[in-house]
This record gives structure tokens, sequence and C-alpha cells, in this order.
């Protein structure tokens, strides 16, 4: 099992959003490293979701429920998407203050490749952040 983080402005679609549809198509991303990491996800995966914009925060869980197939807002045809399944709003949002506080995610791509939409989580790090959400 692997761990991811996709990022959304909440004044598009938040996490709250997520919370009272139960289930979306996570659609839009064009990046091709993000793209990337889509295709990797896989059915019961765990994803946090972070805020961008104002907020810049992990706010909640998701989990996978379908593994990626062709994104259909995409007129070209070559991006996927994946559907997610809202989890669990975290008790406290972890800022990106907070993370970049912390030597254990120095290499995460949150910090190190700040436009990125969609990444992969160490176990470790997904921990650590549970732990600061507490």
């Amino acid at each position: 099992m692997n761990h991811w983080l996709v990022k959304t402005e909440p004044d598009e679609y938040s996490y709250q959003m997520l919370q009272s549809q139960r289930r979306c198509a996570w659609t839009g991303v064009r990046n091709n490293l993000a793209l990337k990491y889509l295709r990797q996800m896989k059915l019961a995966d765990p994803v946090m979701v972070y805020h961008t914009g104002n907020e810049k925060a992990v706010v909640g869980l998701a989990t996978v429920v379908r593994e990626a197939y062709p994104d259909p807002t995409d007129p070209n045809a070559k991006a996927v998407a994946v559907d997610l399944q809202a989890a669990t709003p975290l008790a406290h949002p972890v800022s990106l203050l907070q993370i970049k506080s912390h030597a254990a995610f120095a290499t995460w791509e949150l910090v190190r490749i700040p436009r990125l939409s969609v990444m992969p989580v160490s176990e470790l790090q997904f921990k650590r952040i549970l732990e600061l959400a507490k």
C-alpha cells in the first residue's frame, strides 16, 4: 500500500465538499509527474487532502476507490483521473509551516516542488502528519 497527497484550491473544491459528496472523480490534473503518480494509485490507498491558497495545510484523509481511468475533462484524452472517497477530517489541520519545520519532511516533494498537485507520501511522513494533527 502506498500513501499519497493531493492538493486542491478550497474555493474550487474543498475537503468539506468531498465529505458532503462522499466520493468524487479527481480530475483536471495535467502535470506529467502528477499524472504518473495518479496512475500508480491503487484501490484502498490512503490519500491526504491538502488545501492550497491562503490555507496551505493538510486538512483531511480520503481513500482511492477507483484506480486511474481516462479523465473525462481532458479534451486531448491524455490525462487520467482517480475516484476518491472521503475518510476523516484531521482534528487539527497541519500547516505547510509546521511541515517545513520538521527535518523528516525536508526531501518531500510538497516542500521541494511546491507546484506539484499529486505526490507520494512515505509511511513515516504519513504517520508524522497524523501525529501533528492530534
